[in-house]
C-alpha cells in the first residue's frame, strides 16, 4: 500500500523542485537572464507555488545560494576532518574549498551572482554560517595558545585569499599548472601564517 504524502511533504517536495529547477536555471543562464517562467516549468509547478515558497526571484537566489554553500561546507569539513593536525585541516580544507567552487554550481551562485544579487552583506551572513564559519573555526584552532594575534582579522585575510583564488581558478577550470600553483601556494601561505 502507498503511503499517503501530508500537505507538509508536498510543499516540501514542491519547494525542492523548485530550488533544483532555479539552480540549473541560474548556472545555465546567470541570475539576470533566468527567468522564473522557466524555473516553474523545469519544476513542472505552477507561478502560484512559485511565489509561495518565494516572494521574488532574489529570495529564491538566496535559497539556491544557501544549499550551495551548504555543499561546499560538506566538502570542505569532509577534507579537514581527515587531517592529522589543525594546521594540515586548515590547509586541507582550504584546497577542498578551491576544488568545490570549480564547479558551475559554485562558481557561479555562490561567487559571482550570489554577492552581486543579495549584496554583500547578505551573501556574507550566508557564508559566514558555513565555509567561513570552518575556516575561523580552523584558524581559532591553529592559532591555539597563541596569544596577540587577532583570528578574526586571519581568517578575513585567508577568506579573501580563497574567494579571489577561486575565481582565478575558475577562469581556467583545466588549467592544472595554475591549479597546482594554486596548491603550493595554500601550503606556503598556511606554513607562513602558522608557523609551528
Amino acid at each position: 500500500m502507498q503511503e499517503k504524502r501530508t500537505q507538509a511533504d508536498r510543499r516540501a517536495a514542491t519547494r525542492e523542485a523548485l530550488l533544483a529547477a532555479a539552480r540549473e536555471e541560474f548556472v545555465e543562464h546567470g541570475f539576470a537572464a533566468a527567468a522564473t517562467e522557466a524555473v516553474v516549468r523545469r519544476a513542472g509547478v505552477t507561478r502560484g507555488a512559485l511565489y509561495y515558497h518565494f516572494p521574488d526571484k532574489a529570495a529564491l537566489l538566496a535559497a539556491v545560494v544557501e544549499a550551495v554553500a551548504a555543499e561546499v561546507h560538506d566538502a570542505v569539513a569532509d577534507a579537514a576532518s581527515r587531517s592529522t593536525s589543525p594546521r594540515q585541516a586548515l590547509a586541507d580544507g582550504m584546497r577542498a574549498y578551491l576544488d568545490a567552487c570549480l564547479s558551475a554550481d559554485a562558481r557561479t551562485i555562490y561567487l559571482v551572482d550570489g554577492p552581486a544579487v543579495l549584496g554583500w552583506r547578505r551573501w556574507r551572513e550566508i557564508d559566514g554560517a558555513y565555509s567561513a564559519r570552518l575556516l575561523r573555526e580552523g584558524v581559532g584552532e591553529t592559532l591555539a595558545g597563541e596569544s596577540g594575534r587577532d583570528a578574526d582579522a586571519l581568517t578575513t585575510l585567508l577568506s579573501g585569499a580563497c574567494n579571489e583564488a577561486a575565481l582565478w581558478l575558475a577562469d581556467a577550470p583545466d588549467d592544472t599548472d595554475r591549479k597546482r600553483a594554486i596548491d603550493l601556494a595554500v601550503d606556503d601561505l598556511v606554513e607562513r601564517l602558522f608557523d609551528e
